[in-house]
């Protein structure tokens, strides 16, 4: 009974870690609809407002595998859920710009801290033929988040100070996920001794032959600084080149950015107005959430490997193929940013709350949506719209995130009524609007590659950072390797509306391909099958080889 309780709790604890992130990162799209009219923002404040999620989460990469290494991962966790309620707060009440600012870096800085705790925690609780699930449990809850975030958007959107609602529910997930790990124990790889609770099966971590053999030679922590991340002491190197080989490729076989094209290629195949952008969110956004439980349910049975590699070689045919029919059938751009004193466009916004999901001003001056026009904004600010969108699926870890789902939205939002308001030629008279059939075809590549990413990369790079590196240095490796996970996410945003410039969209997209190519080799090459091992076991192979 008991061991069921801690798998139940580790499983919440898992979801909600990972819902809480999603909401976040997703939340802002709508309250920054009213917000903008309620602080008359303009378009940089607007930058400023939806980045600065992205300065806490950059600050918690850096400083948050300290915490989590000296301090340990359950206290971590609750930490970053104190930490979570105090932002929620400051958002909730705050009364100028500043404390948004604030309240949003806080919540940023929170939840960056909670998904290396709790993708390292859960690894570290349960068995090893459950790990994979649990872990990539998060995966699910970041995308369940980002639709439940939108939900609300709707729900909210007519009510006055509507914002303050949507940033306070954040305060009941977080509160659930406080409580279920108060019932949990430390971390097992924290104990010094095998004779734990472990051991007495309320984590059956092991079958009985290696929990016999642990018995007679106890499993002994090392400690490690730093800087062994790039020693050949115990193959650290190594795994360091596994873990940022990993998050790289997950960024540049350009998922921050394919996304940006959804409602483009919606509006293509015959979807107008709001129901483009409706369909591109939610419609994505539920395949996101059905490919990761594919995921879930795979991870244990055909191993990270497997579907790391198949989600890669299904990615890579995916972006050639829209690369392909865009040189045949090229996808119009225009893109444009309204600033909050436009009462015009501040009503249309709230009237359609899921038209985007960051709205155009706030999300991207520089969509990669459209197209080749730098807005007033910056393009600072694309980048960090595409970051947010991300990280969730980084998460994922997504990652994370990623995230992918966020970015999607806005993208989509942005790119429906850049469409719709520009000056361009009507849609019906757009070149794309002649190639039913590739436009369909580019439709079906892109839901292809959104479920690829969230098979593959999505929950599994976070999944196998979680077990490669040895507990003593294992919440500073992940930080680390999180870390360049955002400098790639920003690097591929800020020149992405370059490249496009100076190679060309369909260009682009066979560069992604190419790159698809280049990680499946990767993970060929060097990535390990972790699967059913427990994490000594995995510690002490990397260490032989």
């Amino acid at each position: 009974g008991r061991a069921l309780l801690v798998l139940l709790l580790s499983a919440t604890v898992s979801l909600l870690g990972g819902l809480i992130f999603g909401y976040q990162l997703g939340i802002i799209s709508g309250a920054l609809l009213q917000l903008q009219t309620d602080f008359q923002l303009s378009c940089f404040k607007q930058e400023v407002l939806v980045s600065a999620v992205l300065v806490g989460a950059l600050l918690a990469s850096l400083a948050g595998g300290i915490l989590i290494d000296r301090h340990g991962r359950r206290r971590a966790i609750l930490v970053s859920n104190l930490v979570l309620l105090v932002g929620s707060l400051l958002l909730t009440l705050a009364r100028s710009l500043a404390v948004l600012v604030i309240g949003r870096v806080t919540v940023g800085f929170a939840i960056s801290v909670s998904s290396m705790a709790c993708c390292i925690y859960v690894s570290e609780m349960v068995a090893a033929h459950q790990r994979g699930l649990l872990v990539s449990l998060y995966e699910a809850g970041i995308t369940v988040g980002i639709l439940l975030s939108y939900a609300l958007n709707y729900v909210f959107a007519d009510v006055e100070e509507g914002w303050r609602y949507m940033f306070g529910l954040a305060i009941a997930p977080t509160a659930m996920q406080f409580l279920s790990i108060l019932f949990l124990p430390v971390n097992p790889v924290k104990l010094t001794s095998w004779d734990s609770d472990c051991q007495k099966g309320l984590i059956p971590m092991q079958d009985t032959e290696h929990r016999a053999a642990a018995k007679r030679e106890p499993y002994q922590e090392k400690h490690y600084s730093f800087l062994d991340l790039f020693r050949s002491r115990d193959n650290m190197r190594r795994r360091t080149l596994v873990g940022l080989g990993l998050v790289l490729f997950q960024q540049f076989t350009g998922q921050p950015n394919v996304l940006g094209y959804a409602s483009k290629i919606f509006h293509s195949v015959g979807f107008q107005s709001n129901s483009s952008a409706i369909l591109a969110s939610v419609g994505l956004g539920a395949i996101k959430v059905v490919a990761t439980l594919v995921a879930m349910a795979l991870a244990d049975k055909a191993g990270r490997r497997v579907l790391l590699m198949a989600g890669c070689v299904v990615m890579a045919i995916s972006v050639t193929t829209i690369g392909l029919t865009s040189r045949m059938a090229p996808l119009a751009m225009a893109r444009d940013c309204k600033a909050a004193t436009d009462p015009n466009a501040s009503h249309s916004l709230t009237q359609h709350p899921l038209t985007r999901v960051l709205p155009q001003s706030a999300v991207s001056p520089v969509p990669p949506v459209s197209g080749s026009v730098r807005s007033q904004a910056g393009p600072g600010f694309a980048a960090t719209t595409s970051l947010t969108k991300d990280f969730a699926s980084t998460q994922s870890k997504e990652v994370v995130p990623n995230f992918s789902l966020t970015q999607k939205r806005d993208l989509v939002g942005q790119s429906k009524e850049g469409a719709l308001d520009s000056t361009g030629p009507p849609l019906s008279a757009a070149p794309w609007a002649q190639h039913t059939v590739l436009n369909w075809i580019t439709l079906l590549s892109l839901m292809a590659f959104v479920s690829a990413f969230s098979i593959g990369f999505g929950p599994m790079t976070w999944l196998v950072l979680s077990e490669i590196y040895p507990a003593g240095i294992r919440g500073r490796a992940f930080a680390f390797c999180n870390s360049f996970n955002w400098a790639a996410n920003l690097l591929i945003s800020l020149s992405f509306l370059d490249l496009i410039d100076a190679i060309g969209f369909s260009w682009m997209f066979l560069l992604y391909g190419l790159m698809g190519v280049m990680a499946v080799v990767f993970i060929y090459l060097f990535v390990p099958e972790t699967k059913g091992q427990s994490l000594e076991e995995i510690d002490q192979h990397f260490s032989r080889k």
